[in-house]
């Protein structure tokens, strides 16, 4: 089903991203109650599955997660950089016929005979926060760089060509034509389903669990909302490059691994992803090794590559044998 997207001006002027670790939460269960999701996560499905083993609203989550899922799971955020708690708030205080036309329509009975709201949404919650602690929040730093880099590159998009622009690249399902926003659908391709933002705005979501897809709240209380796959989740889930036991004591893990992941040019973004560091600090650490005469780097525009000097070839080669 392709989702049509209406604009107004003001709803253009409202386009803001944001991050939601609720959302990855219910994503990654929803990996980890079903198929096993695309081969990119199942490094970590291996060793996540384990950990739901024994939570006792199993039975609640594969009904509302494993298969279809209600809107109220994904309550839009109101910060870039809301906190689980803040968002678990926010589906507490689900509204009572949301609620029930949501929860009716995943599991095909009539709105009357949906669990009351009291009885269901904190129980909800609670399963939710203790999937949080253990399936997201040891995975949070690393996943939070990936985020946050896409995130900047999509704003410079914003800022360098526009809306249209920024919608050209977000996903191949994604099309932005004259005011309107269609994300098209593989199902059922010829339906359409139409939202209208009046003037509430588009908050679009960068997302790890959700890679390579797309998804839309076809049922926004307020926002419009895309979760759309970050760029380097491929990256996220692989192996650390190889410790050098003998450089690793005295430049520091981090350096190293700069080093290391600098044999071919990499953006500050890209370095970001692949440790799991923030761009900031990665920037930092090439700072120093700068300093040093390990690491060069050449600046076009606005983008900055990096590439290891060959005294740092050198100094791999001697630490490694």
């Amino acid at each position: 089903m392709a989702v049509e997207i209406r604009f107004t001006a003001a709803s253009v002027a409202k386009v803001r991203f944001a991050v939601s670790p609720l959302g990855e939460t219910v994503l990654a269960l929803r990996i980890l109650l079903g198929t096993g999701g695309h081969a990119v996560h199942r490094p970590w499905v291996r060793e996540a599955r384990p950990l739901i083993a024994d939570e006792p609203e199993l039975p609640l989550l594969r009904a509302l997660i494993a298969e279809a899922m209600p809107s109220f799971l994904f309550p839009v955020p109101r910060e870039r950089l809301p906190s689980m708690a803040t968002e678990l708030e926010l589906l507490r205080a689900t509204g009572e016929p949301f609620y029930r036309r949501e929860y009716g329509a995943v599991l095909g009975v009539p709105a009357e005979e949906v669990p009351e709201p009291a009885a269901v949404l904190p129980r909800l919650a609670r399963a939710l926060h203790r999937c949080h602690e253990l399936l997201i929040a040891p995975q949070w730093g690393r996943m939070r760089a990936v985020l946050d880099a896409d995130i900047a590159k999509r704003a410079l998009t914003l800022v360098d060509g526009g809306v249209q622009a920024l919608f050209a690249e977000l996903h191949r399902d994604v099309a932005w034509d004259g005011g309107q926003l269609v994300v098209h659908g593989r199902r059922t391709p010829h339906a359409v389903h139409t939202v209208d933002t009046g003037g509430h705005g588009l908050v679009l979501l960068p997302g790890v669990f959700n890679w390579p897809n797309v998804g839309v709240d076809k049922s926004p209380v307020a926002a419009a909302s895309i979760r759309y796959p970050a760029v380097g989740v491929g990256l996220l889930w692989e192996p650390p490059p190889p410790e050098l036991s003998g450089l690793a004591p005295v430049l520091g893990h981090t350096r190293t691994a700069l080093l290391a992941a600098l044999a071919e040019p990499r953006t500050t973004a890209a370095l970001a992803t692949r440790l799991g560091i923030t761009p900031s600090a990665v920037s930092q650490h090439l700072g120093a090794l700068r300093g040093a005469g390990l690491v060069a780097t050449h600046r076009t525009g606005r983008t900055a590559l990096h590439l290891r000097t060959e005294r740092a070839d050198h100094l791999l080669d001697f630490s490694a044998s």
